[in-house]
């Protein structure tokens, strides 16, 4: 997620820098075609280039609202995971409770529930940002960002970060498990069944927490449904095309109106042309960047960041001390 006010136009041009080049191309070659070599056959009218512009400006409008739709949509199902995670903690801290009255012992209790919920937030975020075949991390502008910022998931490895939340035979059993997350959900609900069963939980406060847990699968299904499922490719390859042939009809089209202008007019084809294409080609990319809101590109979801708040929030509720720090922006780049 880029945190500062704004992409400065610099680096978006050398975002789009490639664009820019291949543009400049097609518009050269035919302007000096038509000048130099007289080939006044290449000018076509205007209108059918206007024709397909308007075409490719609702396409490329309605996929950049359907990106952003999934992005708000993966943003809206973290923040809901922050809330729901800081009524967890409340709840394994209050409702778990010793009728006995000794409270002191069950410190170790309501530590295991905070602490596997953080290895939970740890898991899913691990298991987001693998890899998918249609996902744009491999092409060339995303790969050379990536050199503005780090991917925390792509950094360290899972078990290291699980380590200090989860016990060395819970360790051993999520580790063999395909989707962890999934089982370290299943690992709290069975000790929730056990401190019933010990009288540690009363009904109705088992039945709250046994809800909050299924609002967690609920949040983790949401966002596989974005992972697993990508924008259609149909529309994303349509998309494409009809913007390439947008930005290849453009100078064609412009070559007999700005031969009008005056005798050297005509070479004003160039610039505006490449203008032209790179706002379309432009629009493309960006939705091209936001429509997997969690392949670790620079306009993802910051999960490690969210995760690294809920951690705090719940450890300071265990009144802990020694704290990790927030996670900070890299190049206004929040992961």
């Amino acid at each position: 997620m880029h945190t500062g006010s704004h992409y400065r136009i610099k680096e978006f041009l050398l975002w789009t820098r490639r664009n820019i080049i291949w543009l400049l191309v097609l518009s050269i070659v035919p302007t000096v075609l038509y000048e130099v070599f007289d080939l006044k056959w290449l000018a076509i009218p205007w209108l059918p280039v206007a024709l397909v512009g308007t075409a490719a400006a609702f396409i490329a409008g309605f996929k950049n609202t359907q990106t952003y739709n999934r992005l708000w949509e993966a943003r809206m199902i973290w923040g809901a995971i922050v809330n729901d995670s800081r009524t967890w903690g409340i709840m394994a801290k209050d409702f778990v409770i010793d009728p006995a009255g000794k409270e002191g012992e069950l410190y170790a209790v309501h530590k295991r529930l905070i602490y596997r919920h953080i290895a939970w937030l740890t898991a899913l975020r691990f298991q987001l940002r693998q890899p998918r075949p249609w996902e744009n991390l491999t092409k060339a502008y995303a790969k050379e960002y990536r050199k503005n910022y780090s991917v925390p998931e792509w950094e360290t490895r899972l078990d290291e970060q699980l380590r200090p939340y989860l016990s060395s035979e819970e360790m051993e059993y999520i580790l063999k498990k395909k989707n962890r997350a999934t089982q370290l959900l299943s690992l709290q609900s069975a000790e929730l069944r056990e401190l019933r069963r010990k009288g540690l939980v009363d009904a109705y406060p088992y039945v709250a927490m046994e809800s909050v847990l299924k609002d967690f699968f609920t949040h983790q299904g949401k966002a596989e449904r974005i992972k697993n499922f990508p924008y259609p490719r149909q529309f994303a390859s349509i998309n494409m095309f009809f913007i390439v042939l947008f930005s290849i009809l453009v100078p064609f089209g412009m070559l007999d109106e700005f031969a009008k202008v005056d005798i050297y007019g005509v070479w004003l084809t160039i610039p505006f042309s490449v203008v032209v294409g790179w706002v379309f080609t432009s629009l493309e990319q960006v939705g091209e960047s936001t429509e997997n809101p969690f392949e670790g590109g620079a306009n993802d979801i910051p999960m490690a960041a969210l995760s690294r708040t809920i951690e705090i929030d719940l450890r300071e509720m265990l009144e802990e001390t020694e704290l990790p720090p927030a996670v900070e922006p890299v190049n206004n780049i929040l992961m």
